[in-house]
């Protein structure tokens, strides 16, 4: 049985980093009401003109030397955001062009910070169908641009970032004990749009607009949803909350990550957690924390890892793999 089997990992922050301090001097807050109510300390910030896809080029980049791969090697790229560069062209294809390629194909997802799960299961329909052998997936954002910075319920959550994976086809035995994605559970409701959305686009204002979001209503549905979501992918692989090396979920609050984890039963010591840093980076906070996991020595080869992520929509979902 075709896999698709984690190749390379790789992200890229920019370089300014915003501590919630910062917020002290402009709004009614302080470092320790962002602390207690989110877990996060600060945040990095995209500097005046560095796009989506300029964060997005470097991650990739990252995860190619990961890999040990060229650029070349790449068939497909598939991108996640909902801060994109323009309407069009998509994000993928200037990524696909700043990385040198001149074959294959790229296109964007759009599911907010659901985004990279939504990412993942098309990357992998991609290589389970034959129509690519290798795939480079993208989380990238640069929510900076969308914040209204005098709401202080929304605009100290979020930053900016990219993560990358580098996916590719192997042969399995067909059992969870293979290497690579084993199963992934997507779902929607588009009733719940008022819960989290911005309040612009191209066919409504004609602006961006600013994202808005009903901070406790959106908690609720979140621990609801992800651990029922995460036993759904968990039961399709054949598997259970026992078997999971590390849950690896979207990094948008302390509190709703560790409420997940103990509805599903999985210590606080297996949840591999960044938010502190990084603040919610959408789209990008997977393949972000896959990365940062990687990097401290967490995440090891053949580990079992459940990534599980809700956004605007809503939109939710996870990917049960083994890395």
């Amino acid at each position: 049985m075709t896999r698709a089997v984690v190749r390379g990992v790789g992200h890229y922050l920019p370089d300014r980093i915003m501590p919630n301090a910062e917020f002290e001097e402009r709004l009614e807050t302080s470092d320790e009401w962002i602390r207690s109510r989110t877990g996060i300390e600060r945040r990095h910030i995209a500097a005046e003109g560095q796009l989506t896809s300029d964060l997005a080029i470097r991650a990739a980049q990252a995860a190619l030397a990961d890999a040990g791969m060229d650029a070349d090697r790449i068939d497909a790229i598939v991108l996640a955001t909902s801060t994109p560069d323009y309407t069009f062209p998509s994000v993928a294809t200037m990524v696909q062009a700043g990385l040198g390629m001149t074959r294959g194909f790229a296109f964007d997802v759009q599911a907010v910070c659901a985004g990279f799960v939504f990412a993942l299961a098309n990357a992998n329909g991609l290589i389970l169908s034959g129509q690519a052998k290798c795939v480079l997936v993208i989380g990238a954002e640069t929510f900076s641009r969308i914040l209204d910075w005098d709401d202080r319920g929304t605009c100290v959550l979020f930053g900016d970032g990219a993560g990358a994976l580098v996916l590719e086809a192997e042969e399995g035995a067909g059992t969870s004990a293979d290497r690579g994605i084993l199963s992934s559970d997507l779902n929607s409701d588009g009733r719940y749009k008022d819960l989290l959305h911005v309040d612009g686009g191209v066919s409504s204002t004609g602006t961006a607009g600013h994202l808005r979001m009903q901070g406790n209503a959106v908690f609720r549905h979140a621990v609801e949803k992800l651990a029922s979501t995460a036993h759904l992918a968990l039961e399709k692989a054949g598997l259970t909350a026992g078997d999971v090396d590390w849950i690896v979920p979207h990094q948008a609050n302390l509190r709703i990550i560790s409420a997940t984890a103990q509805r599903m039963q999985v210590p606080m010591e297996r949840v591999v957690v960044t938010v502190q840093d990084h603040g919610n980076t959408s789209a990008a906070s997977i393949p972000l924390a896959l990365s940062v996991g990687k990097q401290r020595g967490q995440i090891h080869e053949g580990n079992l890892i459940v990534t599980e992520a809700i956004g605007g929509g809503l939109t939710w979902g996870s990917v049960v793999l083994r890395w």
